[in-house]
């Protein structure tokens, strides 16, 4: 989607902070003893009493309303009888579409007292996703937002995944201008368009490169290869010649 009209711009806000609402909510009532399904239930809810559907299940019949990821997990995770255990790394992404417009957005959690390193991956991996979206602006090169994620990696001695990239969003969930790198890609040639709507979603990670299949009968759930642990913050943005718009808050 390119914004081109204030109502398009509104339709995406109120879909935005919907997603953020959920997100955060999901986030909060995160416990101890609780199932993945009893959690996509809250985001469920909130998407329903707000007249939003849930994207991964209308564009691709996902098995479940939100994706939650736990440990080993990285991204589509599906929500059901796993019980959140104190320490668990747990991702949220929440994705849906209201009036004909789609947002995305996702953050990474430590559920209750973990590992200390776990806890420094995910303030770095929040730092790598700002570094992206301070990198947008309307005229901009594409490859400004990999080159300051990738900044943030480096500095912090972690991995990027390579094979999950942001994307366009806004008339579909995964729209124009398709995949957009969230690593250094020197082979990245294109511009950032005025009023452009786009994701900035890094998935940082303690030593993985890419993202593979966990199991031949789960074509969803993927790990990081090498297996190890990885968080992935996602906010929907605005393009603009004074920067980013971002749609996905709750307030």
């Amino acid at each position: 989607m390119t914004i081109t009209t204030d109502e398009q711009l509104e339709k995406l806000k109120a879909i935005g902070r919907i997603c953020a609402v959920a997100r955060d909510a999901m986030a909060a009532a995160m416990r101890p003893g609780m199932t993945t399904l009893e959690l996509d239930e809250i985001g469920a809810k909130i998407l329903a009493e707000n007249g939003a559907l849930s994207a991964p299940i209308i564009t691709y019949d996902f098995p479940g309303h939100t994706c939650i990821s736990v440990n080993e997990e990285i991204a589509h995770g599906i929500p059901g009888d796993r019980v959140l255990v104190e320490g668990d790394l747990v991702n949220i992404d929440i994705s849906a579409e209201k009036d004909g417009v789609f947002a995305d957005c996702g953050a990474s959690y430590v559920l209750g007292l973990g590992d200390k390193r776990l806890e420094a991956l995910c303030r770095d991996g929040k730092k790598a996703m700002w570094a992206g979206i301070r990198a947008v602006k309307a005229g901009a090169p594409l490859a400004d937002i990999g080159d300051a994620i990738g900044k943030v990696a480096r500095k912090g001695g972690y991995t990027l995944i390579r094979n999950l990239a942001s994307h366009g969003v806004g008339d579909s969930l995964h729209d124009e201008p398709g995949e957009i790198p969230t690593w250094p890609d020197r082979s990245e040639r294109r511009r950032i368009g005025n009023g452009l709507v786009f994701t900035i979603e890094p998935f940082l990670s303690l030593g993985g490169h890419s993202a593979e299949q966990m199991h031949e009968d789960d074509e969803w759930t993927l790990t990081a290869e090498p297996l190890a642990p990885c968080v992935q913050y996602e906010h929907t943005v605005v393009a603009t010649p004074r920067g980013a718009v971002v749609v996905t808050l709750s307030a």
